[in-house]
């Protein structure tokens, strides 16, 4: 693959077979459910505040990114969110991930985001080089 190859793209709904594949691949506690990713999707391709895109390559995605801009009070405005970040096992390490976030921020400048910031305790390398830095310990509670 070469970078002339990629195509970032917001995600289509003829897509969701792919992305769903993806989110598949997270290491997490929830395992994606179909029903759900499907009620879910459609949702997502038509909020003004999200951001879903498709790294596509040769006419398949080969990963993807969802993120979110939200109203803060802290920030004074707006703030961009990744909430997944996926490329494919064998596609990494080629730009894709990068190509994504680019995009990714370009989309959240236009928001007048203030930052991006997102939850991860992978490929720090990866996000150190694209000029991130850590910020804070991430707390959850499952409530289901």
């Amino acid at each position: 693959m070469t970078t002339e190859d990629l195509v970032i793209r917001r995600a289509e709904k003829s897509d969701a077979d792919e992305i769903f594949a993806l989110a598949r691949d997270f290491g997490v506690t929830f395992r994606p459910e179909r029903e759900a990713f499907d009620r879910s999707l459609p949702q997502l391709l038509r909020d003004d505040r999200a951001m879903l895109i498709a790294a596509v390559v040769d006419g398949r995605v080969h990963g993807y990114l969802l993120g979110f801009v939200q109203l803060t009070l802290f920030a004074n405005g707006p703030v961009a969110w990744v909430e997944e970040a996926m490329v494919q096992s064998g596609s990494r390490r080629q730009g894709i991930g990068r190509a994504l976030l680019v995009e990714f921020e370009r989309w959240a400048r236009e928001h007048k985001a203030g930052y991006v910031a997102m939850a991860t305790r992978r490929a720090p390398g990866f996000y150190h080089a694209l000029g991130y830095e850590q910020s804070a310990t991430f707390y959850r509670k499952v409530l289901r």
